[in-house]
């Protein structure tokens, strides 16, 4: 039902897109979800102590009671401010006309109602850069924008080494009281896969899509885009070859597929760019895959990679078209990602589902700095998918957990029934990637006296180019730790991230928690990683506009 809605929304969004101009007036805002109860809870999130899981023999999985993750009876007219939307539907910057789509929140679920939470591998990071733009530029991000899987996973963590060579994933289970709320824990559940060098890495058949409408002309936008593109191409290797499709009012090849061999030859095509017309990504799209299918072959990745504003509002094709055209792409073996610049009429959930369907990930980049980490520094989990659609599942024991909420994921949720039907999609992880998953958790008094496991992690996933999912189990390793300072400083920091999201956002549940003590917490666990230090110094950013705001 998840794809449906969004399917059925994202067509929605394309149309917007074309009557941009209409729709700055309008005044969206999104709203709150409450619990399947009525009633509100509120809660803090907290860490946990480091203990790392190991594989076990797949075992049934309980049989599953159906989650009202998205509550059918929200009242359409139950909206903040008066002129908002409900969760789910899109919603757009008034001041900007840039569009995001708020999926809602999770709920708090009853461990003894159903005790499995679902849902599919994401290591997509665009929400988290876009908010650091914001931020530095003295703006709140909008709540709807704001993923907090994605501020998580935007950072590095310690992982073991896979404990078993018939799964690719190391896993970590640990938890730990709230720093928050003494009456409530975290529960971390990390999985990652193993990177591989510049050498170990499949060779690339790469296709850069460039947008370049009039909508890219700025120097955020195509200028950044271009030097990107550079980055990419300096640190790709012999074997590689690259492609350059514009598309704006019409579309072209500017470079068949070329070699590194040629490598000037390709910076050459990639300054040469520049912008102008309007947005013809449907048909852009066909000629990239032209050009990618030329070099589609075993052994060989084969991605087309979009760069754009995501402001997609012209072309022979429909958003489905477009949609139903990447993922026929992907089951033949070419995966797309997507990489977004700009602000003022950017549209996020575009570029989110389009990379969705194309088994690839979305990116947005906001400075040298951003396009360096994703196609320098972690360039092999960037182009070689080795798990795909990943699922996980949480199966927690009720008999110790009274209640969960699993911060994020919401657009990523997955009937639990559906956790082995291997036709429905999921998630894909490259080379290196780590997904982190948060939950805040309320123990029963049993679990309260008890140092044992409060769960087991199974993961489903595909090989690159497989049909059929194979599974393993992972039970957690010991209890809780008992204080929030004995958890491991990646736990903590992870909570930080979370809980910093988790605010921006409105949660429900974070509306007391003090982001003075959430900064408290990053910065003593941040040690001298730079990215984890730049967080710090972002919730410093949010205080500030927080109280110039109230201050007015």
């Amino acid at each position: 039902m998840r794809k449906t809605l969004a399917m059925v929304l994202l067509s929605t969004s394309l149309l917007g897109s074309a009557c941009k101009a209409k729709r700055s007036d309008e005044v969206t805002q999104s709203v709150e979800k409450e619990t399947p109860s009525g009633k509100v809870d509120r809660a803090e999130a907290g860490g946990s102590a480091s203990v790392n899981a190991s594989p076990a023999v797949v075992s049934p999985a309980p049989a599953p009671t159906e989650r009202h993750r998205y509550l059918a009876d929200v009242d359409a007219k139950s909206r903040v401010g008066g002129a908002g939307q409900v969760a789910g539907e899109m919603t757009a910057d008034p001041t900007a006309g840039n569009g995001f789509k708020d999926y809602g929140k999770n709920p708090w679920t009853k461990a003894s109602e159903d005790r499995l939470s679902t849902f599919a591998a994401d290591v997509d990071t665009a929400s988290y850069t876009i908010g650091r733009r914001m931020l530095n530029e003295g703006n709140l991000p909008p709540a709807a924008s704001v993923r907090p899987e994605e501020y998580v996973n935007y950072f590095k963590y310690a992982f073991p080494p896979p404990a078993s060579t018939a799964s690719p994933f190391a896993v970590v289970m640990d938890a730990a009281p709230s720093p928050v709320d003494p009456a409530k824990h975290i529960l971390r559940v990390g999985v990652a896969t193993k990177a591989k060098s510049a050498q170990e890495r499949q060779p690339a058949n790469l296709v850069f899509l460039v947008d370049v409408s009039g909508s890219m002309s700025s120097e955020d936008k195509l200028g950044l885009a271009k030097a990107a593109l550079k980055v990419l191409t300096q640190n790709l290797a012999e074997g590689d070859t690259v492609s350059l499709v514009t598309y704006a009012g019409s579309t072209s090849v500017i470079l068949p597929p070329t070699g590194m061999d040629k490598e000037k030859q390709i910076l050459e095509a990639i300054e040469s760019l520049g912008a102008g017309g309007s947005t013809a990504m449907g048909s852009g799209l066909d000629l990239a895959y032209e050009q990618a299918m030329k070099g589609l072959k075993p052994g060989v990745i084969s991605r087309v990679i979009v760069l754009s504003d995501g402001d997609a509002n012209v072309g022979s094709h429909t958003y489905q078209d477009m949609l139903t055209i990447i993922e026929g792409r992907a089951k033949e073996g070419v995966t797309l990602s997507t990489v977004g610049f700009g602000m003022g009429n950017y549209q996020d959930e575009t570029m989110e589902q389009l990379a969705d369907k194309g088994n690839g990930n979305n990116f947005y980049i906001d400075n040298l700095g951003a396009a360096k980490k994703i196609f320098r520094d972690e360039l092999g989990a960037t182009l070689e998918v080795v798990a795909k659609d990943a699922k996980l599942q949480v199966d927690f024991d009720p008999a110790l957990v009274a209640r969960y909420r699993l911060v994020g994921y919401e657009n990523r949720d997955i009937a639990d029934q559906n956790f082995r039907n291997d036709k429905v999609d999921a998630g894909e992880i490259g080379a290196g990637h780590q997904v982190t998953a948060l939950y805040e958790i309320e123990l029963t008094a049993a679990g309260k006296q008890a140092k044992a496991p409060l769960a087991t992690v199974r993961i489903r996933h595909k090989e690159p180019r497989g049909t059929t999912a194979t599974e393993a189990a992972f039970p957690m390793v010991g209890g809780p730790a008992a204080t929030f300072e004995q958890a491991s400083s990646d736990f903590q920091f992870a909570f930080a991230a979370a809980a910093f999201a988790d605010i921006l956002r409105n949660g429900t549940d974070a509306e007391h928690w003090s982001l003075d003590k959430v900064k408290s917490v990053a910065a003593k666990a941040a040690g001298n990683d730079a990215d984890k230090k730049e967080l710090v110094a972002l919730i410093g950013q949010a205080q500030t506009i927080k109280n110039r705001s109230a201050s007015r």
